[in-house]
């Protein structure tokens, strides 16, 4: 039985498939732009960020939300912070144990990565609106993978954890619950948000960028979604993508 999601939404599951990401691609290619829950027990070829592979065992959630955003390219990247206020709404919900957003897009439960959301899409030569969005989320209920580039953990480990068919409706809520804020308040509302769990703000932090790594004060996020880092020479740089990892990491 598929889960429960708002109106308006629907849902396909698989028992196994290569990427719910992939499927998501494959879908939008023939024209289908949902909004469409794709969710699998098991990935044969998950993939993180910067193309890492993502341990998809069974007794995990590993899902895709396939949209048409109606917004620009740099609109719909902002999403990933939607997306990440939902994973933080659920986990939170199942766990005392503090729970956290990391930038740009990782949700963290005492200190480590329960949670991976990757976002992808397909621009048009000559389209200024997306025509689809994936918002591809991992969250690791059951099992944690034993090397990982940063310290990961599971639900079970902190709380009770809900089944895979249980977290994607409490998920789905979540998520049209923080959509809708942001369609009717736009993303200052989201950002405030965000701040109120963001992991290591005000602290010192080290972000990893391809061709240099940079050490300062996680200031704030960006109206823009950008990350304010204060370097040690009191100069300001505006980080759009790299790696953060904090001092005690």
């Amino acid at each position: 039985m598929n889960p429960r999601v708002p109106a308006g939404y629907s849902v396909a599951t698989f028992d196994e498939i290569d990427s719910t990401n992939e499927e998501a691609r494959r879908r939008a290619a023939i024209g289908e732009r949902g909004p469409l829950w794709i969710t699998a027990r098991r990935q044969t070829a998950g993939r993180g960020r910067r193309g890492r592979a993502w341990d998809s065992p069974d007794g995990n959630l590993m899902a895709t939300l396939l949209i048409a955003p109606g917004v620009t390219a740099p609109e719909a990247a902002r999403l990933s912070f939607v997306a990440a206020l939902a994973v933080h709404d659920l986990v939170a919900a199942h766990t005392r144990a503090p729970v956290r957003v990391k930038w740009p897009n990782d949700v963290l439960v005492d200190g480590k990565k329960v949670a991976g959301i990757l976002l992808e899409s397909s621009g048009q030569d000559g389209v200024d609106l997306l025509p689809w969005l994936a918002v591809g989320i991992g969250i690791n209920l059951a099992h944690a993978p034993a090397e990982a580039a940063y310290p990961a953990t599971f639900l079970g480990e902190h709380g009770q954890p809900p089944s895979p068919e249980e977290a994607l409706a409490e998920l789905a809520e979540a998520w049209e619950t923080r959509f809708r804020a942001w369609r009717v308040s736009g993303f200052a509302a989201i950002r405030e948000a965000w701040l109120d769990v963001a992991a290591g703000l005000g602290t010192e932090i080290e972000v990893r960028l391809p061709a240099e790594t940079l050490r300062g004060r996680f200031e704030t996020l960006m109206p823009d979604g950008a990350l304010s880092l204060l370097l040690p020479n009191g100069t300001r740089r505006a980080i759009t993508a790299g790696e953060v990892f904090f001092a005690a990491v």
